[in-house]
């Protein structure tokens, strides 16, 4: 069997349930067995096309049905998957439901996919579950053989056997790499224009992805060799792949980092003429020293902005890294005994700046939040009490009402995504500060170790393996304890009110007293007079006829949506052209359109 059906049938056989009975077998609607020959599939196949085929049944008299189209279909459709040594094994594997997963994924319904699993075996899923405990071996296999050679378990053995795993995952991605290098460009689809066509994988960045992977492993390497003593020279040699590897990352960087995003208005208004008439050496030229966008509300340029930030932050991250490099070779090649906390001062920093940096991101999320729409954060908005009474209406006189002109309230839907924004950013700072902290934990424990804590090194990774533990037992927990729930018999309430129940907006009267003869209060209920004189005061036309009260319209002003639509001429530049790395612009003959660009600069 191919690795493929059977790594298949251990990870979905728990979805894909059994064939429906009343669904004929591919091998009986020909009538052959499952050991049978090609020759043999093709003689069955003419014998029951002679007995199945319409013409046929209209020869012999038959009135043909859609039920004998449908079987002879069902036939044809045998006969191209058992005639097909790939899919006839593919059938014989997983049926006619998984290869219908497989050709088409997402065609199964997915209520359908949770009751095959809710009534699947317990081996099935046991499966399932030995796929997730062997991603848990893989992964902290390694970590572990490296705290237990620290703590000196495995006596005399080297590091290079070790670290025998990484070196399995470092041969496994080297071969990935290779395969992506081996594929060849990608081909042009034919519904894209030849000018229009840009290949999302060059082959430049595969060699070079690979190239920076290359210079990963030979560090890792000769790293290695270094701790068993094999190898004799000084720490700053066996980090020389580490020094190009931070190479390559500024010159990948940097040009995003420092990347102009203008849009086309301004490209426009500095040439002095609309986008559709720029020349291809002027498109070329702009597309080499900025990032065109449509507007500054689209989301082209909300993306360029991010790829931007992303970069700034992974070039001050490299910056760090090469500090903390250099202390540490001095401290290893120098013998200056500085202090192993010391030495990673830059951690220590960047871990605060990067706090800091999403916590600044947040405040100004929430700050802009709260200009716009104070209420999202129980505050009040600003009324005429607390207007600027020196603001001049637009009649000359001087309002109360003046200063808050032109302010209007927001609508339901920008409100919702205000709310939006401001919730993904609160998020995404805990998931950032929970990540940094859970870090700096790792780090605080491997520093206590080599500065000379007589705690075991498997302390260092047992916040991970705390976590990986209890992600396993939920799985676990989940995988086996899912069962279909019997509804036979079973009532629900929908909620729904019955008739008899009355709702009113109307505010009750108190009841009334009176004062009897022997002067005690007695209690007199009020009169349909006067319960209907109450009502009168308070409700409206549309009360009286029975409808739902209505409250007096206060006239609002919508803030219209930004049009994100781009011109016919605009097609090119609302992708974000993609800034050359490594690239000089290229001499243009036209002096005016470089003046004019020295303008928007």
């Amino acid at each position: 069997m191919r690795y493929d059906l059977a790594f298949f049938l251990c990870c979905c056989k728990s979805f894909l349930g059994a064939d429906p009975e009343n669904e004929d077998d591919y091998y009986t609607l020909l009538g052959v067995e499952r050991d049978a020959t090609p020759d043999e599939i093709k003689r069955a196949y003419k014998r029951q096309s002679l007995q199945m085929h319409p013409d046929k049944l209209a020869q012999k008299g038959k009135v043909v049905t859609e039920a004998d189209q449908a079987r002879f279909t069902h036939m044809k459709e045998a006969y191209e998957i058992l005639s097909d040594p790939h899919k006839k094994e593919t059938y014989d594997a997983i049926g006619k439901r998984g290869m219908k997963w497989i050709e088409e994924p997402f065609s199964l319904d997915p209520q359908e996919l949770a009751h095959n699993f809710a009534t699947s075996s317990h081996f099935d899923r046991s499966k399932i579950f030995a796929i997730f405990v062997g991603i848990f071996v893989a992964v902290f296999m390694l970590p572990l053989f490296i705290c237990l050679q620290v703590d000196g378990a495995f006596g005399k053995a080297s590091w290079v056997a070790i670290l025998t795993p990484l070196w399995i995952w470092d041969i496994a991605i080297l071969f990935y790499h290779t395969r992506v290098i081996m594929m060849g460009p990608i081909q042009r689809p034919e519904h894209v224009p030849v000018d229009e066509w840009v290949d999302p994988l060059p082959m430049k960045k595969r060699y070079f992805s690979m190239f920076r992977f290359a210079l990963i492993v030979l560090f890792e390497f000769l790293a290695a060799l270094k701790l068993d003593n094999t190898l004799k020279c000084y720490w700053a040699v066996v980090f020389i792949p580490l020094y190009i590897w931070e190479a390559t990352t500024v010159y990948k960087k940097f040009p995003l980092a420092r990347m102009r995003i203008v849009t086309v208005e301004d490209l426009e208004t500095a040439l002095g003429k609309p986008f559709a008439e720029f020349t291809p050496a002027e498109k070329e030229l702009i597309a080499k020293r900025y990032s065109v966008v449509p507007s500054t509300n689209s989301p082209e340029f909300e993306a360029a902005q991010k790829l931007k930030t992303r970069a700034r932050h992974d070039m001050i991250k490299s910056a760090f890294r090469i500090a903390f490099v250099v202390l540490l070779l001095v401290q290893l090649d120098g013998d200056m005994g500085w202090s192993w906390w010391f030495v990673f001062a830059p951690f220590w920093i960047m871990t605060g700046l990067f706090c800091y940096a999403n916590y600044q991101s947040f405040s100004e999320v929430q700050q802009m939040a709260m200009e716009k729409d104070p209420t999202l954060f129980g505050l009040k908005r600003d009324t005429d009490e607390t207007a600027n009474y020196g603001a001049v209406g637009k009649d000359g006189d001087a309002t109360p009402s003046a200063a808050n002109e032109g302010k209007s309230e927001l609508t339901v839907e920008e409100q919702e995504e205000l709310k939006a924004q401001v919730m993904a950013s609160s998020s995404r700072l805990c998931s950032k500060c929970c990540s940094q902290g859970f870090l700096l934990l790792i780090v605080v424990l491997f520093v206590g170790k080599i500065q000379g804590a007589g705690y075991s090194a498997v302390w260092i990774i047992s916040p991970f393996l705390f976590v990986a533990g209890i992600i396993l037992c939920c799985l676990g927990c989940a995988i086996f304890g899912i069962t279909e729930v019997p509804t036979d018999g079973v009532d629900f309430d929908t909620g729904e009110i019955s008739d008899s129940c009355t709702y009113s907006d109307t505010p009750t009267q108190p009841a009334a007293a009176s004062a009897t003869p022997g002067g005690t209060a007695a209690y007199v209920p009020p009169s349909p007079s006067t319960q209907a004189g109450a009502s009168a005061q308070t409700s409206t036309p549309d009360m009286e006829q029975g409808h739902a009260p209505t409250t007096a319209a206060t006239p609002t002003t919508t803030i219209p949506e930004p049009s994100t639509e781009t011109l016919p001429s605009q097609t090119a530049p609302a992708d974000l052209l993609d800034v050359e790395q490594g690239q000089q612009p290229a001499d243009n003959k036209d002096s005016a359109m470089q003046n004019s660009l020295h303008e928007l600069d």
